[in-house]
């Protein structure tokens, strides 16, 4: 059984899974999907082309799948998708695609994004991933599983995040963070392995040993990149953590921190 709010507004068209529930003044646009056993706390606005996964939590005051802040945008159907048991808490918006970008805005499943968060138009964001209050995406950001971005944060459109790696608090990052990292400052720089993060997430010390070798070897040595690159796939090609590093710093088009 639903709980519907009998303030709530809901398109007739919307499609709203089992055990739902919307609470006072929330509006719930014509091409809307929410899944089962989400929960949308008052004043919420989702709008759009916009698919929410099911057992999802949405706080007062969130905005979905608003039209993009993108001066190009004429309307076109364009979507925002996003999975299950996600934690998304006040004033957080998350904008749809344009077409110019891939018409879709991502979210995976059991992030927790705090509130005052702005995920823009074309972001493809993980699974298991924090957004501490106000982080800032700009557009056609892509944020790989397990990383944790610091408060008051911004990042710069196009810009990667790799995974388990964590962006300090009131960081500009204009630039990819390779996966496994700390990354903080004006602009973002590299400080170490997010070691705590790594720890906490099931990596043994051989493991870590391994990604550490291959982070001095790439940016603490004397090596240009590109020869540091050669050197480490030639030493630990047999490591997949190394492998992912490698494979994201030569899939960069903005540049790496360093």
């Amino acid at each position: 059984m639903n709980r519907i709010h009998s303030t709530a507004i809901i398109h007739p068209d919307a499609e709203i899974g089992k055990d739902v529930k919307v609470g006072p003044y929330s509006i719930i646009g014509e091409h809307v999907k929410i899944g089962d056993g989400t929960a949308i706390d008052s004043h919420v606005l989702i709008d759009g082309w916009t698919d929410i996964g099911s057992n999802c939590r949405i706080s007062s005051f969130t905005s979905i799948g608003t039209p993009p802040q993108d001066i190009s945008y004429a309307g076109e159907e364009t979507r925002v998708l996003i999975g299950d048991r996600n934690v998304i808490r006040e004033y957080a918006t998350v904008h749809r695609g344009t077409k110019k970008g891939g018409g879709i805005t991502t979210v995976g499943s059991d992030n927790y994004i705090m509130a005052y968060v702005h995920i823009a138009h074309d972001c493809s964001i993980g699974s298991h991933i924090v957004m501490a209050n106000a982080a800032t995406l700009g557009g056609h950001i892509k944020v790989e599983d397990y990383a944790l971005i610091g408060g008051l944060t911004g990042i710069h459109q196009f810009a990667r995040i790799g995974a388990y790696a964590m962006v300090g608090a009131c960081s500009a990052v204009s630039l990819d963070v390779p996966p496994y990292v700390s990354a903080v400052g004006n602009r973002a720089e590299l400080f170490g392995l997010n070691i705590v993060g790594l720890r906490r997430h099931g990596f043994d010390k051989t493991r870590v040993q391994k990604i550490k070798r291959a982070y001095n070897i790439l940016f603490r040595s004397k090596l240009q990149l590109k020869d540091a690159m050669v050197k480490v796939i030639e030493e630990m090609n047999e490591s997949e953590d190394v492998q992912r590093m490698v494979e994201f710093i030569k899939g960069t088009k903005r540049g790496i921190c360093r």
